[in-house]
């Protein structure tokens, strides 16, 4: 860890034109793939995440996607400001963000993390895509610009997971020609009238949180979706209350069948899930899948 403080110190003292001490690191949980610190330093304090295995953009990517979701003001929504990012070169990448102080949420505050979701799914672009790839967990997303969302969806998302997968575990006949059949059958199961919205990319539980400043969202795998994309991984682990779902719909209402393609987007997470942690999560995208077959 010490290498990443040096890389840190250094870096901060450039930004600030004067020399910036690092005078205490405390660990913080809560991730499965990369460390995390509370940085109090002569500047202030900071976030700090850094890894000493993980691909070279990694952070890149994670800047670029909070970037774009603090492009434009929402005032219900904190989005924390990146300070410095890093490549790997002889210290391990990492970035350091704004640190957020955590505060209690109560019915205001989940109230206002649906209102604020529910703004930053306002913001469009002309196609389905991103200006990168990203990354959803450790695992890199095909974001090329695309104008039609089953195609992007089917070919982009489900079956580039589908890819992976074989080449990492394999997988049977049967599940690939289901999956074969799904791709296939989106343009019937998908509305055609879906436009692209950007999207945090990978919102659970975990990826946010209620601040001195508001909720905030973290960790995100941004890109431009049809926003129906973000409930699949909020429905699929939970963690959302009636009044996020009831902020969320005054600001900007969900059509009213969107429960039944639900089950359809989380199918990429749990492809996503069975690629990085194997287990169950395959059969029970299988069974997802061959629901809508």
């Amino acid at each position: 860890m010490g290498t990443v403080l040096d890389s840190v110190q250094k870096r901060l003292s450039e930004q600030f034109r004067k020399e910036i001490e690092i005078q205490s690191d405390s660990p913080l949980g809560g991730g499965c793939i990369n460390h995390a610190s509370r940085l109090e330093t002569s500047a202030g304090t900071f976030f700090l995440k850094w890894n000493s295995q993980c691909a070279p953009d990694v952070f890149i990517r994670e800047a670029e996607s909070l970037r774009e979701l603090a492009k434009e003001d929402n005032p219900y929504l904190k989005i924390p400001e990146v300070i410095l990012v890093n490549e790997p070169d002889d210290h391990p990448a990492f970035i350091l963000l704004e640190y957020l102080e955590p505060a209690s949420a109560g019915m205001d505050g989940n109230r206002n993390l649906g209102r604020g979701l529910a703004i930053l799914h306002t913001i469009k672009a002309e196609k389905f895509g991103f200006y990168h790839d990203t990354y959803c967990g450790d695992t890199i997303q095909d974001n090329r610009w695309n104008s039609r969302w089953s195609d992007f969806f089917g070919r982009q998302r489900l079956w580039h997971m589908v890819t992976l997968i074989r080449q990492k575990r394999g997988m049977d006949p049967g599940a690939l020609k289901a999956y074969e059949k799904l791709v296939e059958k989106l343009p019937d199961l998908i509305p055609p009238e879906s436009r692209p919205a950007l999207i945090h990319g990978d919102l659970w539980s975990g990826n946010y949180l209620f601040t001195q400043k508001g909720p905030a969202l973290i960790d995100p795998a941004s890109y431009y979706a049809d926003r129906e994309m973000e409930m699949g991984i909020m429905m699929m682990f939970g963690g959302f209350s009636q009044p996020f779902w009831e902020g969320y719909n005054e600001m900007n209402p969900l059509l009213p069948d969107w429960r039944e393609r639900n089950l359809l987007y989380q199918i990429y997470h749990m492809l996503n899930h069975a690629f990085i942690f194997g287990g169950g999560y395959s059969a029970q995208a299988l069974s997802a899948a061959r629901r809508y077959l």
